[in-house]
């Protein structure tokens, strides 16, 4: 069975409809009983399935920074220029934006809500993640392949170049997922890129 015939399980189905919820209303506002009612079941039924709120926004944020390190780790083995690597860094933010927009999200916006220790195990993740990325920018300036701006600069500004596309983008629009990510990506790197 492929993945995407496989059938949820209920715990997976909760958590889709959290990511919604937190998008929507956000992390604080969403209560147990909006969740239950978005899966159908009654509140004291969700834990069955989930210890807290606070368990599915761990799952959200971790599985998202998981995913962002495991493709930094893909690019940074990869040969090629660190301009290469930072146009496939895009690639990989403008598909999780346009793929999975709600739990990208989510995970943005709603991860300071997380406790202690998840909450400081969680900007470890985040901040290796960007010093990895800076590093590759930081690479790219010093062979003259990237302009020479202000590293954490331009880490930012790209980062807040794809942010909007979280709450625009939809499948089903005008656009497609693939003529935003070109676009986007053409844009980005001739203002980046010597």
């Amino acid at each position: 069975m492929s993945p995407k015939t496989q059938k949820k399980t209920k715990k997976q189905i909760i958590q889709e409809a959290a990511v919604r919820l937190f998008r929507d209303k956000g992390y604080s506002a969403t209560s147990m009983r909006d969740l239950a009612d978005a899966v159908n079941l009654k509140a004291s039924s969700l834990y069955n399935h989930i210890s807290s709120k606070e368990e599915i926004l761990k799952d959200i944020c971790f599985e998202n920074a998981h995913r962002f390190l495991d493709g930094m780790k893909e690019v940074e083995s990869l040969p090629g220029t660190p301009a290469e690597k930072v146009e496939a860094l895009l690639r990989l933010h403008i598909r999780a934006a346009t793929g999975d927009a709600a739990s990208v999200m989510a995970f943005n916006d709603e991860w300071r809500h997380l406790a202690e220790p998840l909450l400081s195990e969680f900007m470890a993740l985040r901040r290796d993640y960007e010093r990895r990325f800076m590093a590759i920018l930081k690479s790219g300036m010093q062979s003259g392949q990237i302009q020479d701006m202000e590293p954490v600069v331009a880490l930012h500004t790209l980062f807040s170049s794809m942010r909007w596309l979280y709450d625009w983008f939809q499948p089903g629009k005008k656009l497609s997922s693939e003529k935003v990510e070109e676009d986007m990506v053409r844009m980005v790197m001739k203002g980046l890129v010597k």
